[in-house]
């Protein structure tokens, strides 16, 4: 079954440089890399000049993050890395410290604090920070002697008054979020910030005006005591002269509202809208522009049925990326425009043809706004695809009067990876005469082939670009074809897609990813009676469905941070608002079907899972063994698995995990679709 060649796809793929980010200023372009770090057995994010041949700026195994670019050339960044030994007068506390790189020389400390600096914005010569701040002090003085007291006193508890207490891997911290605001320093002398309060709250997102006077920033605040007031996001303006903040937008039950970027002039800001999902009611997303002197708030691009954040190019213009029909665009338009203008050349990916690797999808998308005019405009991407590896390309183009722009590649530091076998799309009719896609990754040859089809997560999100986690490629080398399904509530197919299963979140997913199973096995180079199936996230909930609905139908059932009792669910994770949708969807509970399982499952969970808590893989690892029919292997034990990682969340991100992740993930397919025996990774003991 190809080991060497899966031993070395595994090892590329999980060696590989990964572009993480792109910022542009004056024409410098910026990248931060994910690498391998010295010994190895870990990642750490590194910074990458690119504007010529691709440099490396920064060193180390502590990785460095929001990265900013001044305007005389000066490099700010956060990092936890210590100071280098020839900078004496560097501070010693905890925490991320802000570091600067110069023109010319090396990268050097400049401020540090005890728990460190959270966020860093760079604009008119300031430098704008996010910090936590100790709840009784008034001064830094203060923070730095109570802050102390209590590490030096060993106390890690902490006292919350509202929820969540946790976010995704993180537990929340101690302490006030607050600004700092600071000019920047000259050489060799140290930033003084000036202390700006929030008002009370979670801080969830702030964006800063090109003059660096004023924060348009989102906090989540309970409002009242009930399940909408839980977490309300209000959004403010917070002046940084006078610490005044100004109440802008409250969301309601109805609609939600989020920040976003402010326009070049300071006078407008994106609003990120949502329809929140609960009963009745489907999760919707829009965007509109909020005019922050007059407080009018208007949709942006009505005609537009894709769900976008947009970012601005110019004062009049914007420019946004959004999942397309399996693949990805990126769309221009005037802030008035009903409808704005596909920068991207479309694909078809709903027919087999000789161009299917063309489609991609776009990331990160990034613009000097100061630098760009009506007639001139610069756009940097992260460009992928399902079997291409991530890229940076460069769209210029005239805002005012946009056309189909092919970018340009721009070289960077990060592994081009080459993906084995062949691409291929198929759709299928689902029942209620919808039509619905998938990806089809084929090894090289005729087959058939045993076929894993793979269920993404979301459920919000649609199989249209690279994934180092869930990457079929070592499967494909394994000899597996793997199916890549969108069924409903997958982006990208306008908003009806939605709302086709947002309110049954067992049933037309579940018949759609059938009625697309059904398509594959009629295929002539696919081996029908070798099947298995795997999901994450949602896509782990709609294993658990699948796993409780279809017999012996597949091979086997691999669910990883799956949810298995919706109730339990909607009242355990971070996120408050989840149990208004899911209370009323019990009938469609996994864990009401466990009786009905018939083939061996591997559950894979991480403790630091606060978004699918550890709670829900207990659950289901306690039913396999104590309500689903005994499921056992030639000796009488079981055959169900649980990989499970103490240190990881939702995702599994280190080296050495993810390397296992693979290994036990692929064995446990050979084993029950091919009758292989049971070989499991030495290093896990």
């Amino acid at each position: 079954m190809m080991n060497a060649a899966f031993d070395t796809v595994l090892s590329t793929l999980l060696d590989a440089r990964r572009l993480t980010g792109v910022t542009v200023k004056s024409g410098q372009i910026l990248t931060t890399v994910q690498q391998l770090k010295q010994d190895d057995t870990g990642y750490v994010t590194q910074l990458w000049d690119v504007t010529d041949t691709p440099v490396q700026l920064t060193h180390g195994d502590d990785s460095v993050s929001a990265v900013e670019q001044a305007d005389d050339g000066q490099v700010f960044f956060l990092s936890t890395r210590p100071a280098a030994a020839k900078d004496p007068d560097a501070p010693t506390e905890a925490g991320a410290k802000l570091w600067v790189l110069p023109t010319m020389g090396e990268p050097r400390v400049i401020a540090q604090r005890t728990w460190g600096f959270t966020g860093l914005k760079v604009a008119a010569n300031k430098l704008v920070v996010t910090m936590q701040w100790h709840s009784a002090a008034t001064t830094h003085a203060q923070h730095e002697e109570l802050a102390a007291t209590r590490d030096q006193a060993k106390v890690t508890g902490v006292v919350y008054s509202q929820f969540p207490t946790r976010y995704w891997d993180q537990d929340l911290p101690q302490g006030r979020t607050v600004l700092g605001v600071a000019p920047i320093p000259s050489a060799g002398q140290r930033p003084e910030f000036m202390r700006v309060d929030l008002p009370p709250g979670r801080l969830l997102n702030w964006h800063i005006d090109a003059g660096a006077t004023f924060a348009v920033v989102t906090m989540s605040q309970l409002r009242g005591n009930t399940p909408d007031d839980v977490e309300t996001q209000v959004i403010y303006r917070v002046d940084f002269m006078t610490g005044q903040a100004t109440e802008l937008l409250v969301s309601t039950p109805q609609r939600e509202y989020s920040a976003g970027a402010i326009s070049p002039d300071g006078t407008r800001a994106v609003i990120n809208m949502s329809t929140p999902w609960r009963e009745g009611t489907n999760l919707a997303v829009t965007a509109g522009l909020l005019e922050l002197r007059s407080g009018q708030l208007e949709g942006l691009w009505p005609q537009l049925d894709r769900w976008v954040s947009p970012e601005w190019l110019t004062n009049a213009h914007l420019v946004a990326a959004c999942d397309d029909e399996g693949a990805g665009a990126i769309y221009v338009g005037h802030r008035d425009a009903q409808l704005p203008t596909r920068l991207t050349a479309p694909v078809d990916t709903w027919q087999p043809h000789d161009h299917l690797d063309a489609a991609r999808a776009y990331a990160g998308l990034t613009t000097d706004a100061q630098a760009n005019t009506d007639d001139d405009a610069t756009v940097y991407a992260i460009a992928s695809g399902i079997a291409a590896s991530p890229q940076l390309v460069q769209f210029s183009f005239s805002p005012a009067a946009p056309t189909v722009t092919d970018p340009v590649a721009v070289a960077t530091a990060v592994t081009a990876l080459d993906s084995p076998g062949r691409l291929d799309t198929l759709s299928a009719t689902a029942e209620d005469g919808t039509a619905v896609r998938s990806w089809l990754r084929l090894p090289d040859g005729e087959g058939p082939f045993p076929l894993v089809v793979f269920v993404h997560g979301g459920p919000w999100g649609s199989w249209n670009d690279w994934t180092y986690r869930w990457n079929p490629d070592p499967f494909v080398t394994a000899g597996y074809a793997v199916l890549l399904p969108d069924p409903a509530i997958s982006t990208g197919y306008g908003q009806h897609m939605i709302d086709r299963g947002n309110q049954q979140l067992g049933g037309t997913p579940f018949t759609d990813l059938l009625a697309l199973i059904d398509a594959t096995q009629a295929r002539p180079d696919i081996d029908a009676a070798r099947t298995a199936l795997a999901g994450g996230s949602y896509g782990g909930y709609l294993a658990n469905w699948v796993a409780g609905h279809t017999g012996d139908r597949f091979r086997c059932i691999i669910t990883h941070a799956s949810l298995w009792d919706t109730t339990a669910m909607g009242q355990t994770t971070d996120n408050a608002v989840w149990d208004r949708a899911m209370a009323p969807q019990t009938q469609y509970s996994p864990h009401r079907h466990a009786r009905q399982i018939a083939v061996p499952m591997l559950v894979i969970h991480g403790d630091k899972d606060y978004r699918v808590p550890i709670g829900q893989a207990h659950q289901l690892w306690h039913a396999l063994h104590t309500v689903t029919p005994p499921i056992t292997d030639d000796h009488g034990n079981t055959a169900h698995r649980y990989l499970y990682f103490p240190d990881e969340g939702h995702w599994i991100l280190g080296h050495g995990n993810a390397e296992a992740w693979y290994r036990v993930f692929r064995n446990f397919l050979d084993v029950h679709v091919h009758g292989a025996a049971e070989k499991l990774p030495p290093q896990l003991g």
